[in-house]
């Protein structure tokens, strides 16, 4: 039996192109052109070549950023995917306290970025702020303006503050969507909490978890208005990651030809890994 093939409905996607086009494409291509040339201003531009990414690939600065881009991103999601699993995994199934317990995890999905970073900002002071003052109180010298230390337990705490709810959401709507007659059937083979995390809940997340370690590995890659707002890059350049040091080197030096090469390692290296994870994880299903 022959199947109709309707195309026509690929014409109500071509706006959404369309739109793709104009605010990705056009500014990336925008992006690659201020990559390969100098300008001294007066809207005056020399070609350069790749004089710019060689600089760049031996740029210590933009090295020790990156290390520290790698080191953050690699710590937030050690500590919320287990976190965000764990805390879904108390949550309950039914009953007046799921509609309490789903608005609480959303809230701090709700709070801007720059506010997020106020907040923590006030509350990590050392002389008046809950968490320095508290503390500094119990004896742990505690100064996140000055100790490079205190500002990195400072911006992963807020991090993990703000994005773990993201994924208890996931995993939460994960456990929730596999059967009942799973765990009927765990019940009558007298199955163990333990061995139903493993060989029934676990393996019906792995979707969800690869969704959620993209999602925040791409965030936290990219991470800007929060650090800004909450250590500035500071103490020194403790804190300045990738996105912070682009943006002081755009608009802060005004070198755009640095700053786009900069941009676009950025996105390669943010796509490569995405890449490298989504790869790894499916094969490791596929066994």
């Amino acid at each position: 039996m022959n199947k109709t093939v309707n195309n026509r409905a690929w014409w109500l996607v071509l706006p959404v192109f369309a739109m793709v086009a104009f605010n990705a494409l056009i500014p990336l291509i925008t992006v690659v052109n201020y990559s390969v040339q100098e300008t001294f201003g007066n809207n005056e531009f020399f070609w350069s070549g790749t004089t710019w990414f060689k600089q760049l690939l031996h740029d210590d600065q933009f090295i020790d950023s990156l290390q520290r881009q790698i080191i953050f991103t690699a710590t937030v999601l050690v500590i919320q995917i287990p976190l965000g699993l764990v805390i879904a995994l108390c949550m309950p199934r039914s009953g007046p306290w799921v509609s309490v317990c789903l608005v609480l995890m959303s809230l701090p999905l709700l709070v801007p970025w720059n506010v997020v970073g106020s907040m923590w900002n006030i509350m990590a002071l050392p002389d008046i702020g809950l968490l320095g003052k508290g503390l500094n109180a119990l004896g742990i010298p505690f100064n996140y303006t000055r100790q490079p230390v205190s500002a990195w337990f400072t911006v992963i705490l807020m991090d993990v503050w703000h994005w773990t709810s993201l994924v208890v959401l996931l995993c939460y709507a994960g456990l929730v969507s596999i059967p009942d007659a799973y765990y009927q059937a765990a019940r009558v083979d007298g199955a163990g909490p333990w061995a139903v995390f493993r060989y029934i809940q676990l393996p019906k997340l792995k979707h969800v978890l690869t969704i959620a370690i993209l999602l925040r590995f791409m965030d936290s890659f990219m991470i800007y208005t929060e650090v800004i707002v909450l250590t500035g890059g500071g103490p020194g350049s403790t804190t300045k990651f990738l996105s912070i040091d682009l943006v002081q080197k755009a608009l802060g030096g005004f070198d755009l030809g640095p700053a786009a090469a900069m941009s676009i390692v950025y996105f390669l290296i943010i796509l490569l890994l995405s890449w490298l994870f989504y790869t790894l994880m499916m094969r490791s299903e596929a066994k």
